[in-house]
């Protein structure tokens, strides 16, 4: 028992944030119930980005009942490449990703051939519910193919690493690259066996990674270091996270953005409760950061001031990055 206390001691000096104080002081307190269907339906979620101007992979149709399915060779069009996610699908279930077609097939990223017909029996497991939260009926969003940036071919095994940056009331809090493995099969799932890895606010560098709960340095598929990898267009990054407090109103989610190598930074899903992980990639706690960033908000509020998602961006890469900036 003294074991415990004492390991629970240790984990809270060092800001440790488990699920308990996640949902009870950071979820509940900062996230309207009303507003979830903004962040936990994808098709409303991109609809409101559109609307705000943020880039987001381009939709291509919508289906919500199984009459419309007729309607996949109008929506498919002349495209050779797309992907089919169920709107309000959790962890990257029910995701199929279309790579190219096939003599009249279609080709998979991993490269399995898929007919006519299987895709639209996947639509239909969809619209079921499936992999919807809850098993509630779900629609179909068909949308352009992510190219991931040519910097993560090293670091990084088929599918598209995205990149997860905890928001606080618009202020970035912490950020992980998950990079996707065999294991995952490609998909950018920490809990289907993806790497996480931390990246330092300021400066868009990579730290250490973790994989399965594991410290790591090397990916395990490609045997490259996943330490010291510059991302492109970091600040581009960081303002497009802080940038989601306004377009959805939540105080805390997790904005998940990708690197395409032709349209750059896209956002490509907001979460109302961003998993726990990113500690363990960052070597950090989130409390720390959270109550600096509480006591900023009050100050700020003291002082009738209300910052800009760039003054926001400025206090969190001067407050938590390694290598402070001086310009956003």
């Amino acid at each position: 028992m003294i074991g415990l206390w004492k390991r629970w001691k240790d984990l809270n000096a060092k800001g440790i944030m488990g699920i308990n104080r996640r949902n009870a002081d950071f979820v509940l307190k900062y996230n309207k119930r009303h507003l979830y269907p903004i962040v936990d339906d994808k098709i409303i979620t991109k609809q409101r980005a559109i609307e705000a101007g943020i880039h987001v992979p381009e939709m291509y149709g919508v289906i919500s009942t199984e009459k419309e399915i007729e309607k996949l060779d109008s929506i498919i069009g002349e495209h050779n490449d797309f992907v089919i996610k169920p709107a309000q699908g959790a962890g990257g279930d029910g995701i199929l990703v279309i790579a190219d077609r096939f003599e009249g097939r279609y080709k998979t990223v991993s490269g399995k051939i898929v007919s006519h017909d299987e895709i639209e029996y996947q639509l239909s497991s969809i619209l079921t519910g499936l992999y919807s939260l809850g098993g509630h009926r779900d629609r179909a969003l068909i949308e352009y193919r992510v190219k991931p940036d040519p910097i993560f071919k090293s670091i990084s095994y088929e599918g598209v690493p995205d990149i997860r940056i905890i928001v606080l009331m618009g202020y970035p809090v912490m950020a992980m690259l998950r990079l996707p493995t065999r294991q995952s099969n490609g998909k950018a799932n920490l809990h289907q066996g993806a790497i996480g890895v931390g990246v330092d606010l300021a400066t868009g560098i990579t730290l250490k990674g973790t994989w399965l709960n594991n410290k790591i340095s090397k990916h395990p598929d490609t045997a490259n270091a996943v330490d010291g990898v510059q991302l492109p267009n970091w600040d581009g990054f960081m303002k497009l996270a802080a940038g989601c407090y306004e377009l959805c109103g939540l105080g805390y989610i997790g904005v998940d953005m990708v690197l395409d190598q032709d349209k750059g930074p896209l956002i490509l899903e907001l979460n109302a409760r961003p998993g726990l992980n990113i500690q363990i990639a960052n070597d950090c706690g989130l409390a720390l950061r959270t109550n600096a960033i509480e006591a900023h908000i009050a100050e700020m509020q003291k002082k009738g001031i209300q910052e800009t998602p760039e003054e926001r961006v400025r206090f969190s890469q001067q407050a938590f990055g390694h290598v402070v900036t001086s310009e956003v």
